[in-house]
């Protein structure tokens, strides 16, 4: 069996994909997820091989969250769009299974059929974007979208990746490697990541050191990653 999940802001839509898949005896749908936060948080949990993806979603594109992904956990993506000429040819020359709206049962079994042969991912830099402009985050039942210039610093710890913002401390789903890659955010400790405007002031200890941000959070920054942050500060 193929585990997939359906990955759509459109009701109708994901119902009208899971009914043609349904079809298919060899297709397994774990999840419907109306958004990339969501889909990011089945993803991590469930870890589908197969995740068909609209990107065309309000807030959160689905190229964003294709950036999103942890490259070394990336399942095997099919784009789903209305025809969009960018994202088309984009999609022909780097080889990249995807299926224009509405969808064609036949057009659809030739992808499947081409999955079922290779269910390896690919690489999706060539299409994703270099950079990160929101977080998805989550506090308690809540989903938030947190720009990423609020963001004070981010660290993870036994319960998951934590981020502090402005307006106080969430969860997210992205990894640490993620983020250190995507934005702005520089590594200052194995466990945690930090945004260079937040810093207020750094304090020197026989450890490393401490960082007082713009909030008053201190953030631990160890010997190893101490003289980085330094010299973004003009100090040798």
């Amino acid at each position: 069996m193929i585990t997939c999940l359906i990955v759509d802001d459109e009701l109708f839509a994901r119902e009208e994909l899971a009914d043609l898949l349904g079809q298919e005896a060899d297709i397994d749908i774990i999840g419907q997820c109306a958004n990339a936060i969501e889909a990011l948080q089945t993803i991590a949990k469930e870890k589908p091989q197969l995740v068909f993806l609209d990107i065309q979603m309000p807030r959160i594109s689905g190229m964003e969250l294709i950036a999103m992904l942890d490259p070394d956990t990336l399942p095997k993506i099919v784009f789903v769009t209305a025809y969009d000429e960018f994202a088309v040819k984009a999609f022909d020359s780097h080889a990249f299974d995807y299926l224009l709206k509405p969808i064609d049962a036949d057009r659809l079994n030739q992808t499947l059929k081409r999955v079922r042969k290779d269910l390896t991912p690919q690489a999706v830099n060539a299409i994703a974007p270099s950079s990160l402009e929101h977080l998805p985050c989550y506090s308690g039942s809540k989903l938030k979208v947190i720009p990423i210039q609020d963001v004070e610093y981010v660290f993870s710890d036994l319960s998951g990746i934590h981020v502090a913002c402005t307006k106080g401390k969430v969860h997210t789903q992205l990894t640490l490697k993620v983020l250190e890659e995507k934005t702005p955010l520089v590594r200052c400790h194995r466990q945690y990541l930090i945004s260079p405007k937040a810093i207020a002031e750094i304090e020197l200890l026989d450890t490393g050191a401490e960082v007082t941000t713009l909030l008053g959070d201190k953030v631990p920054v160890s010997r190893r990653y101490l003289k980085s942050l330094k010299q973004l500060f003009g100090f040798q």
